[in-house]
Order: C-alpha cells, then structure tokens, then sequence
C-alpha cells in the first residue's frame, strides 16, 4: 500500500500558509521532509506536525514551546506525561492572554476617558 505524500505546494494550499513558512518550520527542525532530487516530499508525519506547528502558532506559544509539545508525541506511546505538560502550557498561556485581555480593558477605559476630555474642551470652544 503506498504512503501519502504532499508536496510543498500541496500542503501550503491546503494549510493556507506560504512555501517559506514550510521552509521556516523545515529550519526550526519541525519538519524534515524527504528528497526527490531537488522536491521535497512530506509524509503524514510532517504533515501533523505542521499541523500541530500552527495550532501552537495560533494559540500564541513560543517556538521553542511548540518544538517541545510536538517532539513529545515521538517519544514513548504512554501520552500522560505529554498531556500533563500540554496542560501546563496551555494554562499559563491562558494566564498571560487573560493579563493581556485586562490590560487592554485598562487602556480603552484610559482611552475613552481622553476622549471625552478632549470632546468636552472642544465643545466648550465652540
């Protein structure tokens, strides 16, 4: 039975990512694709751990967070250490978007209150 294959063009389609965002994670040793003389050639595990690359992208983790939780799913087929660890990630990126969330909160308040300052000087001049 012959094994899926992508190519790079391929799955920046389907992912809706750009060939140099592939190579960008080929780089970072996320995804080591196999050569047809100049073509690279990506099996379904590159294709998963690009996968697992942009969700941890979209989730606003670091790279080198990222690296880690997908390098944990080649190790040892007992996943409760990846998820504990996942888990962990997951709450303190949590914690530093809710901080961010009630910062921005501030500044808009901060913001609205200028703006109505400076619509109030400007009606009194008027």
């Amino acid at each position: 039975m012959p094994t899926a294959t992508w190519t790079i063009s391929e799955l920046s389609k389907e992912f809706d990512i750009t060939p140099r965002t592939i190579r960008f994670y080929e780089d970072q040793g996320i995804l080591s694709p196999a050569r047809q003389g100049r073509n690279r050639v990506y099996v379904a595990r590159d294709r998963t751990r690009l996968k697992l690359a942009l969700r941890g992208k979209r989730l606003g983790l670091q790279l080198a967070e990222i690296r880690d939780l997908i390098d944990m799913y080649d190790g040892p087929m007992d996943t409760t250490a990846q998820l504990k660890h996942y888990l962990s990630v997951l709450k303190a990126q949590r914690e530093t978007l809710e901080q961010q969330k009630h910062d921005i909160e501030e500044i808009l308040g901060e913001i609205l209150t200028q703006q109505v300052q400076c619509e109030m000087l400007l009606s009194k001049k008027a």
